[in-house]
């Protein structure tokens, strides 16, 4: 064990002596600890939209919608259905008469000292919304932060212990080195599919728990008898590539560039209405695949020396596209021709687990039997603002399967994430062990052929 290393085991053993020593278990400490998690975001909210801006340049009205705002809702609501959500279950009606004095009983209890790895595309929403989780079922944690986004890993860093209890729940900063030394824990981890399989195979040599968001491709399919203009306009989050029928794929291109030029008249690059891209690795990466790409570049591509790159268009993108490789989170556009709606249903079940999916149409027979054909954690018959706000704002769960990821959390889905099951019976006397034995000298030997009655 190295000295760098050092200070992590004696962090790890502090929030460990915490847990057992039960600092955690009372509702009213979690339920304090939660709004103290929305006061640190409620009282600093202009620090860390400028963190958040510094980091990834996004525009403030997007960044307190989409990071701000979620986490003191989450957490309020969170504090307020603690009782419900760690209510006891008694199974009184569907057990025997001769058991219901047993008392057969499920608890939640909590995990223990849980590790969240948070990334920096949704720095504060990915990262804290989870933390709310392990809060809510009663866990210690500790939070590791992309250092990619150090201006928000910073601001985390010190603020978190000014809110909460520093005996349960630990900042720790640093690059890959210090999260490949933490790596001996129970994981929480957001971020892309080749990290997380690094981080499941350390989870399955020590046999501990792992939930890992993973993003992954996010398609959307838009139906040749829907409204295209309107589709071009709704295309305005970074889903993943789009499918459409090879007739409308010029009118989608036209109406695309439409909307660009209505939402940024004097160009994207320096307007303030886009984020930068969020280090120089990740700017080349996309330069890259854009350098790669068969498909042709029909609108933006330029850059500028400040990590800023215009919305892009590209079309004719074909399955084995550079751009088809792994999620872009970028200002990349590809767009996949296709013959049908069958077609593109035929293609995206041939591949991985989309992170989630968005079809525009008005079809119903689509929208009824959509559930059956996809097999994406998350999909919605919406634009794809409406996919984020209901995922991300609101209660249904984010989490996936296979290599968009496994496990859930959002508010409720959090709690059940790091909190496992315990099964209890309870209420036996003297008497009632002598006579359920005396009734059970059926499993001792000499057996016989005769079943018991």
């Amino acid at each position: 064990m190295t000295n760098g290393s050092l200070w992590l085991v004696e962090i790890r053993r502090g929030l460990g002596a915490s847990f057992r020593q039960g600092v955690t278990p009372s509702l009213e400490w979690r339920r304090h600890q939660l709004l103290q998690l929305a006061r640190m975001a409620q009282d600093h909210a202009e620090e860390w939209l400028q963190a958040i801006v510094a980091d990834l340049g996004r525009p403030i009205a997007e960044t307190h919608l989409m990071e701000v705002g979620p986490i003191v809702e989450r957490a309020i609501v969170s504090a307020a259905q603690l009782e419900t959500w760690t209510t006891s279950e008694v199974f009184t009606n569907t057990v025997p008469d001769w058991q219901k004095s047993w008392k057969p009983t499920i608890y939640r209890a909590a995990k223990g000292v849980v590790l969240i790895f948070g990334p920096w595309n949704f720095p504060m929403t990915l990262t804290l919304q989870p933390l709310s989780g392990a809060i809510a079922a009663g866990c210690c944690a500790v939070v590791k932060h992309s250092e990619v986004a150090t201006r928000f890993a910073s601001l985390l860093a010190k603020l978190l212990p000014q809110y909460l209890d520093p005996s349960a729940f630990r900042v720790v900063l640093g690059g890959p080195d210090v999260g490949a030394s933490m790596m001996k824990y129970r994981f929480f981890f957001t971020g892309g599919e080749k990290i997380g399989r690094i981080i499941a195979a350390a989870a399955g040599k020590l046999l501990t728990p792992a939930t890992l968001e993973l993003g992954g491709k996010s398609p959307v399919i838009i139906d040749s008898n829907y409204d295209i203009k309107l589709a071009a306009k709704c295309l305005c989050v970074s889903l993943d590539h789009v499918y459409v029928a090879q007739e409308k794929q010029e009118e989608l291109i036209a109406a695309l560039k439409e909307c660009y030029h209505q939402f940024s008249p004097d160009g994207a690059l320096g307007s303030g209405s886009i984020g930068h891209i969020v280090n120089e690795t990740h700017f080349n990466r996309f330069k890259s695949l854009l350098t790669r790409t068969q498909g042709t570049i029909v609108l933006g591509g330029q850059t500028d020396d400040k990590l800023g790159m215009e919305p892009t268009i590209v079309t004719e993108v074909t399955a084995d596209d550079s751009l088809m490789e792994e999620e872009l989170f970028g200002p990349i556009l590809p767009i996949l021709p296709v013959i049908s709606i069958e077609d593109a249903i035929s293609r995206i079940r041939s591949g991985p687990h989309p992170l989630m999916m968005s079809v525009f149409t008005d079809h119903q027979e689509i929208k009824k039997n959509g559930h059956q054909e996809f097999s994406s954690p998350r999909f919605f018959f919406a634009e794809p603002a409406v996919v984020l706000a209901n995922t991300i704002i609101k209660e249904l769960p984010l989490g996936g399967i296979g290599a968009s990821a496994s496990g859930y959390y959002n508010p409720r889905y959090g709690f059940d994430t790091f909190s496992y099951l315990r099964s209890s019976i309870v209420g036996y006397t003297l008497r009632m062990i002598c006579s359920a034995e005396q009734s059970s000298e059926f499993r001792y030997p000499p057996f016989t052929e005769k079943l018991p009655s």
